[in-house]
């Protein structure tokens, strides 16, 4: 009796358990509490101007830029510049020696006035035909060669004096006064850096969106801060056929002189540009458990995260474009996504945690 009294008690006591009976039943009837929401920082996406750019490297190259020699052989008379003094065209740079020149030029001046003169009475006489017109046509030939001659005298006088053909800036004076010099001899050179071309070399593939017109932005070594911009003002007409590229060349205002010809250029080639592309910070963007899809977590009407598959355009520091599954204006979250998951409740923190992603 006594045992079967035991199994009974048993049985009760696992059919209250089954049943939820008892003050602790009681108390869980009302369901699992509600999740509270977790603090997240998020920031609105916006309509911004996206441009998209190649990356490329290039050499620095004057806008003009020449190598001054004499067309005459002579004596270095005097030298009227400073190494990397700023010039005006037609100012004087060096003057040779015009000593034989000059006596040239008289002598041939002086031959000059006898052909002339002689000239001048043959033409006389075969006008009263006491000589005849082969005659007349050698005194001729020997006016009209003289004369020749001098201008040729001139000429070279002229070249004693070596002139800026521009506005420039004068480089490296390799010569004294006294020096002999040939046509050959490396007198100074002369840079124009107003302005500075930038030329860079294009892969084939790109050639259908470049054109003239387009911008350029440039940075070089020596002056890593700084930033110059520019403009495309030259696309080859023809294809390396060893390196399958396209030379441009792209002009660049330099006022104050700080690019140099022979530097190193990193730039930036503006291809196209979109005035209304929507953007977010690089830190809402996330990958799928698969590697593949480009995801965010969007703060929907009743302030629950999901997941929101996009697509991406244009990277930029610190920022990407979004061409495809977000709106302008939609809430994406930047901080926090770790303790979320799709349908989670959340709160926004404070304005100012979001500031550094404006």
């Amino acid at each position: 009796m006594t045992r079967f009294i035991h199994t009974i008690t048993s049985i009760g006591l696992a059919l209250g358990i089954l049943t939820g009976c008892g003050p602790a039943a009681e108390e869980t009837t009302g369901g699992r509490p509600p999740m509270r929401p977790t603090q997240v920082v998020a920031v609105t996406a916006k309509v911004e101007k996206v441009a998209d750019t190649l990356s490329l490297i290039g050499t620095v190259a004057g806008e003009e830029m020449v190598e001054l020699k004499s067309e005459t052989a002579g004596i270095i008379e005097a030298i009227h510049f400073l190494e990397g003094q700023k010039v005006k065209k037609g100012q004087l740079l060096i003057e040779l020696d015009r000593t034989k020149i000059n006596a040239a030029l008289v002598e041939t001046e002086a031959n000059l006035a006898l052909s002339k003169s002689n000239n001048a009475r043959n033409e006389k006489l075969l006008e009263s035909q006491l000589i005849s017109k082969q005659e007349f046509d050698q005194t001729r030939t020997q006016f009209e060669a003289q004369q020749a001659l001098v201008n040729l005298r001139r000429r070279q006088l002229q070249d004693t004096r070596i002139t800026a053909p521009f506005d420039g800036t004068v480089g490296e004076r390799p010569v004294s006064p006294g020096q002999v010099i040939s046509p050959n001899t490396t007198l100074t050179w002369l840079v124009a850096l107003d302005i500075v071309n930038v030329e860079f070399n294009v892969p084939e593939r790109f050639l259908s969106v470049c054109r003239t017109g387009q911008t350029i932005q440039v940075k070089v070594a020596a002056y890593p801060e700084q930033t110059f911009s520019g403009s495309v003002f030259f696309v080859a007409p023809y294809v390396d056929t060893e390196l399958r590229t396209t030379l441009i060349k792209a002009a660049v205002p330099n006022p104050e002189g700080l690019l140099k010809p022979g530097m190193f250029a990193t730039l930036d080639l503006t291809l196209t540009i979109r005035d209304q592309a929507i953007v977010i910070p690089e830190p809402a963007l996330f990958r799928a458990l698969d590697g593949g899809r480009a995801m965010v977590y969007v703060i929907d009407d009743n302030n629950l995260a999901q997941f929101r598959t996009v697509t991406v355009g244009e990277r930029k520091t610190r920022k990407v474009e979004i061409t495809q599954g977000l709106s302008e204006g939609e809430m994406v979250i930047v901080e926090g996504t770790q303790k979320i998951g799709p349908g989670s409740p959340v709160k926004l923190a404070p304005a100012e945690s979001a500031a550094i992603y404006r």
